[in-house]
């Protein structure tokens, strides 16, 4: 059963939101403090974290921020009244995996952490090796060109899909569909190319070399062809 800490300061949509969890089968903590949700999050293990952007004590933003550098990869999805792209874009560029902006259908909620939390079964167990790229996908392990890389779990799944397709061009659908779960509203495609972005900044780190993710117009992204 999965384990989700809700950080929600609106108790009334905290009871909401917790009921409906439980009824889909998944173990729910609640907290309404940003600093409470940071002691939380050191001291208890989750699979994921439904995070409020306003809260008192610390923001959501922030708590999103110091997990990120401190190194964690557990999956994020924001909860936020803000629905100007500009907060949504900043949201994602922190390291959240995907968002809701309030008020959201519950079910769309379901459909949001399910696609966050799934892994193929026939994915599991591998280590996949494109080029200097090798990719523990169990243990949520990247290492490029010897060095180990650290990835919020969308930007790993965008790109383990890509590595096992390392030749084909992958449209923008079809990657919404395989990583966000099928997904095609703006939001999923806001997020693909913040992925993708984030991807980008912490692997083209040699100007002289070409993208780690290809880009081609009316075709789609392909994983960069390694000689």
């Amino acid at each position: 059963m999965p384990k989700i800490l809700l950080v929600e300061d609106d108790k009334d949509l905290t009871v909401m939101i917790k009921e409906w969890l439980e009824m889909e089968n998944y173990a729910c903590e609640v907290v309404h403090d940003g600093n409470q949700a940071l002691d939380f999050i050191d001291q208890y293990h989750y699979d994921l974290i439904i995070l409020d952007w306003e809260l008192p004590g610390k923001s959501g933003m922030d708590i999103l921020k110091s997990y990120r550098q401190q190194g964690g990869v557990m999956p994020v999805i924001f909860l936020t009244g803000k629905g100007q792209i500009n907060d949504k874009m900043s949201g994602l560029d922190s390291g959240a995996d995907d968002y809701l902006t309030k008020p959201f259908s519950m079910k769309e909620l379901s459909a949001r952490l399910r696609a966050l939390l799934r892994r193929p079964p026939d994915q599991d167990n591998e280590v996949i090796t494109v080029g200097p790229l090798e990719m523990d996908a169990t243990e949520h392990r990247l290492r490029y060109r010897g060095n180990e890389v650290q990835l919020v779990p969308k930007d790993f799944a965008l790109l383990e899909y890509l590595m096992r397709h390392p030749h084909d061009f992958c449209s923008s659908e079809a990657l919404i569909d395989k990583v966000w779960g099928g997904s095609d509203n703006t939001g999923s495609s806001d997020a693909l190319r913040t992925s993708i972005k984030r991807i980008r900044q912490k692997m083209d780190l040699d100007e002289s070399q070409p993208s780690i993710i290809e880009n081609i117009p009316r075709e789609g992204y392909r994983l960069r062809q390694f000689s």
